[in-house]
């Protein structure tokens, strides 16, 4: 029997004649839902198979730094020089750079645009930089014509940075105030044994020329974080002689600083799976353990290949180390430095561990880690990553201490090895971070934690409440409300949904990991993502990307009823919701067996009704959609039939 012999046998054993079969055929369909929503042509810069086109360019500025924190009046000041490499295929008569520390001005667009109320993102308003001795070089011509703009500063040559390959270096000197209160990012914390300085966003930086934007110059005003090119940061700290500090990448100058007791620690962590005291908490403040007893001491560190670095600073440290080993059989060291406030075994005693457990399961599973430390510090931030460096709270404890410790290290992988734009698309570092930290948290310690994504079910009132917004929001546009929503949770539960529901695991791994190493220590817009998800995975997703990334849309099939006819049985289906889906279903016959049933999402491309043909010679006892409840269905009581089969079952 042909397609269209065997349809209209099947409505007519449903009572509808032939006509009605023919008229059906010319009825609107949903093509839209299933077109493309943006344009997603290749270039030469970034092709149609979501990889760096044949021109892709991305600059690369390295930093050398040299800084004094000053622990009396708490500021900073410091010299950098920046050699800057144009690789884009234009000269350069200026760049623009970021003065994240102006922000906490009292006039700083990110001050005058915070509510009256406040929010999470309130900052000391004392602050901001002061600029000195600026020198843009290229070849031996010398600018010092710079312009300040808020967050913002634009610096001009007297000579244009030739294109492809052209280099210029800018020199400046900085101070500022450091904020106690740095928008839940950085600043100071005051403990019984000393200060914790929590340094983030602590110098000038280059913004980022890409193929896209141009020159990203957004403002720094709160909930969007940053977009940095990649380069080597070469920086040194010095401190009062009795601070321990730890940083973003690795301490080129350890016999300069720390005792050989110390050092001998750390050589003994680094080959240990548990735990090694470097200082242990009756040894805060013992000067024995560093380098000097008097002065100050200057803490050198490097790293290669990294968008940002941070370090932290305190005389009253308890500090730890464990090795993590890596995929390649290269070693790493997990860090942790905390306050003797924070210390206790169901506390950040177990820091080392998360630390490692998190960077290990995510280098197995994803993209190899490729820095040499990985750093957990307690401060007054409720959380926030730079490259190998955390900063979490410092009262945290138990799950919610785990929670955050693999949450920011996830964001090693997203933004800090792929480099997308957080301050216009928070969901793709915030929201696949979520995604991945689902199976961090199910495989740590068998399931010690419980990850939010197996209650996704439990979010859907949010899918219906009117104020609502699409993942697509920027950030700092985003109501504060909907932010946790829009850029964490709904788009990890879209790759949840991709994985377990809609392209199965292996599908989906095979994509995700190739994009991710398609595009590790660059810089992928969202249409790269998609365009390459599609043609790893070989599926047009359209219909996915457009319903739930860039729409408030919500998931609603629905069970009409199912109809028996001589053995056989016609179930029929329907999408109440605006987001297509492929059908999942259980059938429970009476004698006990079951049958699963998976209808392609193509079905809705024809209309928002479907009639099933189930063909059996066994009595239908019930039928049930989505029967392992994945997906978040805003209304799961018509998701089964008979209509009481939930009731029945519980």
């Amino acid at each position: 029997m042909n397609y269209f012999s065997k349809a209209a046998f099947v409505l007519a054993m449903m009572g509808m004649s032939l006509p009605q079969i023919q008229a059906q055929e010319v009825t609107t369909n949903n093509q839209d839902d299933f077109n493309e929503f943006t344009y997603r042509q290749g270039s030469v810069f970034r092709s149609a198979t979501g990889t760096p086109g044949m021109e892709y360019f991305q600059n690369e500025a390295d930093y050398n730094i040299e800084a004094t924190l000053n622990d009396v009046d708490h500021t900073i000041t410091g010299k950098i020089t920046i050699t800057y490499t144009n690789n884009s295929q234009e000269k350069l008569d200026f760049i623009w750079m970021f003065l994240e520390q102006n922000r906490f001005t009292e006039n700083s667009r990110g001050t005058l645009t915070t509510p009256i109320q406040g929010n999470r993102y309130v900052g000391d308003t004392d602050g901001g930089y002061e600029i000195s001795n600026l020198q843009a070089k290229v070849n031996r011509s010398v600018s010092t014509k710079h312009l300040i703009d808020d967050t913002r500063m634009q610096v001009f040559f007297d000579q244009p940075i030739p294109a492809d390959g052209g280099k210029a270096t800018v020199s400046m000197n900085f101070s500022y105030k450091i904020p106690v209160d740095g928008m839940d990012r950085m600043g100071r914390l005051a403990v019984e044994d000393g200060t914790i300085y929590a340094m983030a966003q602590w110098f000038p930086q280059v913004a980022v020329l890409d193929d896209v934007e141009g020159w990203n110059v957004e403002p720094y005003l709160g909930a969007g974080e940053f977009y940095y090119d990649y380069g080597t940061f070469d920086y040194k700290i010095t401190v009062p002689y009795d601070h321990i500090v730890v940083g973003s990448g690795e301490l080129q100058n350890p016999r300069e600083v720390l005792s050989s007791v110390v050092r001998e620690r750390m050589d003994e962590a680094s080959k240990s799976d548990t735990r090694v005291y470097l200082i242990r908490p009756d040894e805060v403040n013992d000067p024995s353990l560093l380098a000097k007893k008097q002065g100050t001491l200057t803490w050198h560190f490097k790293i290669e290949n990294s968008r940002d670095v941070a370090f932290a600073s305190s005389k009253a440290f308890i500090w730890d180390a464990a090795k993590i080993d890596l995929p390649s059989g290269k070693k790493a060291m997990a860090q942790s430095a905390y306050p003797k406030e924070s210390d206790g075994v169901g506390a950040w005693g177990r820091s080392t561990e998360y630390s490692k457990e998190s960077i290990e399961h995510y280098s197995e599973k994803w993209y190899e880690y490729p820095w040499p430390a990985a750093i957990n510090v307690a401060a007054d931030i409720g959380g926030m990553e730079y490259p190998g460096l955390n900063f979490c709270g410092w009262q945290s404890k138990g799950a919610s201490l785990w929670g955050v410790t693999d949450h920011e290290f996830g964001h090693n992988w997203f933004p800090m090895i792929v480099g997308t734009n957080e301050r216009r698309y928070a969901w793709m570092d915030e929201g696949f971070n979520t995604f991945i930290n689902h199976y961090s948290t199910l495989e740590f310690n068998d399931g010690e934690y419980p990850s939010r994504l197996n209650r996704m079910r439990n979010m859907t009132g949010w899918f219906i409440n009117p104020n609502r917004e699409g993942i697509d929001t920027y950030p700092d546009v985003a109501n504060l409300q909907n932010l946790g929503m829009i850029a964490y949770y709904k788009p990890a539960m879209g790759l949840y949904l991709l994985r377990e529901y809609i392209l199965g695991e292996e599908r989906f791994d095979n994509a995700f990991r190739s994009y991710i190493k398609t595009w590790a220590f660059k810089h992928p817009q969202p249409n790269d993502f998609f365009n390459h998800m599609e043609n790893v995975a070989g599926e047009n997703l359209s219909w996915f990307w457009k319903g739930w990334f860039y729409g408030t849309g919500n998931i609603d099939l629905a069970l009409n009823g199912v109809q028996a006819y001589q053995g056989n049985y016609i179930i029929s289906l329907s999408n109440k919701g605006e987001i297509p889906m492929p059908v999942e279903m259980l059938v429970t016959f009476k004698d006990g067996s079951t049958k699963e049933i998976r209808l392609p999402v193509e079905i809705w491309q024809r209309g928002d009704s479907w009639n099933h043909l189930l063909s059996t010679d066994k009595e239908v006892e019930s039928v049930e959609l989505d029967p392992e409840k994945i997906l978040p269905d805003v209304n799961f009581s018509n998701d089964a039939w008979p209509a009481d089969f939930y009731e029945a079952r519980n």
